[in-house]
């Protein structure tokens, strides 16, 4: 599938006259410029004419030939197209350009060039052949980044040449597209975690109950909705269109907690431990997804996303793609804080009735770790990912790690270390192991995430 694109624009004329044109002068034409003032200074001083006439015209010939090039009048139209638009962090996109002659009159031998981040790779450059009238010429590169962000690409940019190679004259384009690279996903194995029996399992409650007309309760008509549903009883009664709400079951709630705090996490790069952190908040929240719980991303500062409609939560099937992406498109650009607690993400949780709570966390002191213990009285389920960023840098574990686990446990956490290089998958085994030692056997534990 093709994402993105950029409307056509029709490159920009540099400005300047002359002055423009002579800067434009290549390597050869500077010679030949030199060489004819040259040979015309010789002639002077020895008064020989023949040579003279070689000199203006060696002269003459890269002055002719700037201002012909600059006098030229091709309109040229260009489009950028992204495939995807949005893209995995160590994948690679392709970019789809294409340039037609808009003009009634051939175009000259035309070097293209896009300008791309070097994160993205090399600038990438096409030559193009002469393009007739009403032509079009396109072409296409990749470009791939272990980074995630945001990349701009563009604007694009022709270098127009005289077909003596005397001149080159360069002329822009005026818009670009933006790529996003996502964090990576990793699929994550089905497994039964405590609080998540508030949705979809057994013993599930419903929101509604349609027990007859007398029990219907209704809400105003709303574009786009069944006009079979329309109670037309009730419409009577309040002068305007009136509709019965549909049974909707009550959806199984997720928070993913990333903590983004600077002081928690050290080192940089792909392979640091807040990168892990971010990599698995995203693996967590597309899992969640599509195992149908309405799921919101909270980070350390307090802010939610997607951060709208009910609590905050989204993941109704005609908006997983759309909470998806805005919360993949929030993680792609996300950055350390300059918090130094979780209390603001604390206060978003007081409301309670939060449903599974999944936590990435970097180093924690014993205040951050009291307030995690409050945390857990605010979910039905709590589970934990403890990273010990100093593990991550110096390969050896930091002495008060072992501490915060046993706090958390003790609080009621499912808490897991989080080694250096370890797999989500792996450890999000090890989680739902680590619960089944501590519930009963025959007690329910929820639906299956």
């Amino acid at each position: 599938m093709t994402t993105g694109g950029m409307p056509a624009a029709q490159a920009e004329e540099d400005k300047g006259g002359l002055r423009t044109a002579l800067a434009g002068l290549t390597t050869r034409g500077r010679s030949f410029l030199a060489a004819g003032v040259a040979a015309a200074v010789c002639a002077y001083v020895l008064g020989q004419s023949d040579l003279l006439r070689v000199g203006l015209l060696l002269a003459v010939l890269p002055l002719v030939c700037a201002a012909v090039l600059y006098r030229t009048r091709y309109r040229v139209a260009g489009s950028r197209r992204l495939s995807p638009g949005r893209v995995p962090a160590g994948s690679e996109a392709r970019v789809h350009l294409r340039m037609d002659n808009v003009s009634r009159l051939p175009t000259g031998l035309l070097m293209l060039q896009d300008r791309v981040p070097y994160v993205l790779g090399p600038r990438p450059r096409f030559v193009l052949d002469r393009m007739e009238a009403g032509g079009r010429r396109e072409v296409s590169y990749r470009v791939r980044s272990d980074l995630r962000g945001r990349y701009p690409l563009g604007p694009l940019q022709l270098r127009l040449s005289d077909p003596f190679g005397m001149c080159e004259l360069t002329r822009s384009f005026s818009t670009y597209d933006t790529l996003t690279v996502i964090p990576r996903v990793e699929p994550l194995p089905p497994v039964r975690l405590t609080g998540e029996a508030k949705g979809y399992g057994d013993g599930r409650n419903r929101s509604l109950a349609l027990a007859g007309e007398d029990d219907v309760i209704p809400r105003g008509y709303r574009y786009g909705d069944d006009l079979r549903r329309v109670h037309w009883r009730l419409t009577a009664r309040y002068g305007e269109l009136m509709v019965r709400r549909e049974e909707q079951p009550q959806r199984a709630r997720c928070t993913v907690l990333l903590d983004t705090r600077g002081i928690a996490f050290e080192g940089a790069g792909p392979d640091s431990a807040f990168e892990w952190a971010v990599s698995s908040a995203a693996s967590t929240l597309v899992h969640m997804l599509e195992r149908g719980f309405s799921v919101r991303l909270l980070t350390d500062t307090g802010n939610s996303v997607p951060g709208e409609g009910a609590d905050g939560f989204a993941g109704a099937n005609q908006e997983s793609a759309d909470a998806a992406g805005l919360m993949m498109d929030t993680l792609a650009v996300i950055d350390h804080s300059d918090g130094t607690g979780l209390s603001r993400a604390y206060d978003v949780l007081r409301g309670g009735n939060e449903g599974l709570l999944v936590a990435f966390l970097g180093d924690l002191d014993e205040e951050q770790a009291t307030v995690l213990a409050k945390m857990r009285q605010r979910s039905g389920g709590a589970v934990a990912f403890l990273l010990d960023s100093e593990s991550w840098v110096e390969g050896e574990a930091h002495e008060d790690s072992e501490d915060r686990l046993r706090m958390l446990r003790e609080a009621g956490w499912t808490a897991v270390s989080v080694p250096p290089g370890a797999g989500l998958a792996d450890l999000w085994r090890e989680a739902d192991r680590q619960r089944n030692q501590v519930t009963p056997a025959g007690s329910t534990a929820g639906g299956g995430s």
